[in-house]
């Protein structure tokens, strides 16, 4: 049976625990099935969903995507068990590497053997889930004699990708595929990946989950929207993990101009690498009927699950390009 196309409401919804329930009820309103944290900073996002659990009906709840470094397996699987029991059936663990900012930076945690670390705890979280007692030793982890009670249901774990060697651990090990900011040319290739992962593990391509978070805006001020998407990302695509996935999706030139303009501190030069028509390529900017287009181009790509992330525009234009996709206005 072919997956279903799914809309999705990006959460938290603000700073305030009340801004993401407003949210929330919001899409159960308004005909959107799916609602996804992102997991960066604060409020924490693990914590929040079971918060805000008892506020929903009926939204399948995911996360996309907790970074595997800042939390061990069996903190994740003990989170996980929490979770499941208020929302059972309706939640979709996402796990990632994240990004040097984060871990580094924020952190003081380095980044390292990204793919064999991302690969390793989602192998000993699913494992944990089963109700096995640990028995492992990996080239990032180790874990002996930890137990917890199993599901009743396995919990779908998704894993982020973004280039060749992740996107096929990806298929290969997750229940689905979580991808971010890429360019509009980069899909078929990065679907190509997905398929070679999936093959590796006998499973059909067609049953692995492909979630996307766009970025973004129904505007008119397609100008604006743009110096709001470059303010945002730039600095994203400075960092190695970005910058290198921008060079590899066939924009080494602005990814090299990217990368020069940080280490200079020229916040002009960095910014002004990603050119109106490269920002084009991957945000996804104007009136309601041409975001709609590209979402549904999309999902004709491969991709699943979309997550409506928008850009940091004014509050009638973040309403809009919700409202865009409610289900009274927007169907696959």
């Amino acid at each position: 049976m072919a997956l279903k196309r799914r809309i999705a409401v990006t959460l938290p919804g603000g700073p305030k625990i009340a801004d993401t329930v407003k949210r929330i009820q919001w899409a159960e309103d308004n005909g959107i099935p799916d609602v996804w944290f992102s997991d960066a900073g604060a409020p924490d996002t693990l914590t929040l969903v079971a918060a805000v659990a008892h506020c929903t009906t009926h939204v399948r709840v995911g996360v996309a995507v907790t970074p595997v470094y800042t939390r061990s397996p069996s903190v994740i699987a003990a989170s996980i068990n929490v979770i499941d029991q208020l929302l059972p059936g309706r939640f979709v663990m996402g796990l990632g590497s994240s990004s040097h900012t984060i871990m580094s930076q924020w952190n003081g945690i380095a980044l390292d053997k990204p793919l064999s670390r991302v690969r390793e705890t989602a192998e000993l979280v699913r494992a944990i889930l089963s109700g096995s007692k640990t028995n492992f030793d990996g080239k990032t982890l180790a874990s002996h004699g930890y137990r917890q009670a199993p599901l009743n249901e396995p919990v779908p774990i998704h894993l982020a990708a973004l280039r060749a060697n992740m996107i096929e651990m990806a298929a290969e090990v997750g229940d689905g595929v979580i991808f971010n900011l890429w360019p509009r040319e980069a899909l078929p290739k990065m679907m190509e990946h997905v398929k070679i992962g999936a093959a590796r593990a006998g499973k059909d391509w067609n049953d692995i989950e492909i979630v996307n978070r766009a970025m973004v805006l129904c505007t008119n001020d397609k100008a604006r929207a743009r110096e709001l998407f470059r303010a945002s990302f730039a600095p994203y695509y400075a960092t190695p993990v970005y910058n290198n996935f921008l060079a590899w999706s066939g924009y080494q030139e602005a990814a090299a101009t990217i990368s020069e303009g940080w280490s200079e501190k020229d916040r002009a030069k960095t910014g002004g690498a990603l050119s109106d028509e490269l920002i084009d390529e991957i945000a996804i900017i104007g009136s309601a009927d041409e975001i709609r287009s590209r979402i549904q181009e999309h999902a004709d790509g491969g991709v699943h699950t979309h997550i409506i992330a928008p850009l940091a525009g004014s509050t009638d234009e973040i309403e809009q390009t919700f409202a865009a996709f409610s289900g009274a206005k927007f169907s696959f």
